[in-house]
């Protein structure tokens, strides 16, 4: 599987999957060697495989990336209606989800453009105070630079959706 080549629809993939969860799990390495995952809302894909997310309140996330920039990031369609279809047609109607490997850079300031993305996807639910309190006040991201992905398979459903299962 080539990452590059099979860019644009690990993107589609992952964003479904955000879209469909609010989040996409973040897996760093604790100091002590442990896994940490932590849930973001934050996760924003570029077209040359990168991407960002806003470093806002995740503490452990951050303190482990400083020490050990490597991290996986999944994101998996949970919507309802995505798996009544796949499993009413017994195949699923679209690939169910990725995991994205890379390395995370350094905290820096957010580009307004970064800022405009981020307002624009927590707007529709800046009505309510739980998401004012959460979802307000972005100033800083962390770049993510992408090295490889795997696809979320199943041994059944998933004919041709993926090299290895063309």
């Amino acid at each position: 599987m080539n990452i590059k080549e099979d860019w644009k629809k690990v993107k589609s993939v992952l964003e479904q999957g955000q879209a469909s969860t609010v989040y996409c799990s973040i897996a760093t390495v604790n100091p002590d060697g442990t896994p940490h995952i932590t849930p973001v809302g934050t996760v924003f894909l570029r077209d040359d495989q990168s991407g960002y997310f806003f470093d806002h309140y995740a503490e452990a996330l951050g303190k482990n990336i400083d020490q050990n920039p490597n991290v996986c990031i999944m994101a998996v369609n949970a919507g309802r209606f995505f798996w009544l279809r796949s499993l009413l047609k017994g195949r699923f109607v679209a690939p169910p989800g990725v995991r994205l490997y890379g390395k995370v850079g350094r905290m820096r300031e957010a580009t307004p453009e970064e800022i405009e993305k981020i307002e624009k996807r927590v707007k529709p639910s800046q009505w309510m105070k739980g998401a004012r309190l959460l979802w307000s006040d972005f100033t800083h991201v962390r770049d993510i630079e992408f090295t490889h992905y795997k696809p979320i398979t199943y041994p059944v459903m998933m004919d041709g959706m993926w090299p290895e299962h063309a």
